[in-house]
């Protein structure tokens, strides 16, 4: 009678000589880390900035509005004010806007500089996993192949 071949040992032993490389996940993970801090630190510096524009641009604007409330003797005074206010209002709106575009432009630009450094380090590591790899099963098949004969 013939014997059925164990399957399952031929499976486990095929698998055992399939490398694996634990160190590429840990190396994956602490890249993304890194990343995320990076980005985390971007988007936080951005936030103070944009909260340092917007308390500046409170104050100025009820600076400017002590303007309007107090009494005036004539009522040409009270259009005066006003149209000074609104000069002002304006004036402040354009550069704080302008300030906000500037934040913006500089958090586009450290994003674009933070993905395409990591694209190359990206590059750089699958390239070297890649050769590690393709070293590793050409080891794999040989010791295999040299089992089979």
């Amino acid at each position: 009678m013939t014997k059925t071949p164990d399957m399952t040992k031929m499976v486990q032993d095929m698998m055992a000589s399939f490398p694996v490389d634990n160190a590429a996940f840990q190396n994956a993970f602490k890249t993304q880390a890194a990343m995320a801090e990076k980005l985390s630190k971007v988007a936080l510096e951005a936030a103070e900035k944009s909260n340092e524009i917007s308390s500046k641009w409170a104050k100025d604007t009820l600076a400017k509005v002590s303007g309007i409330t107090t009494a005036k003797a004539d009522a040409a005074d009270y259009t005066k004010a006003a149209t000074d206010f609104a000069s002002a209002a304006s004036e402040m709106a354009a550069e704080n806007m302008a300030a906000f575009a500037e934040v913006a432009k500089k958090v586009q630009m450290e994003t674009v500089e933070l993905m395409l450094a990591a694209g190359k380090d990206l590059s750089e590591e699958t390239s070297a996993a890649v050769k590690k790899a393709t070293a590793d099963v050409q080891t794999a098949a040989k010791k295999a192949t040299s089992a089979v004969k």
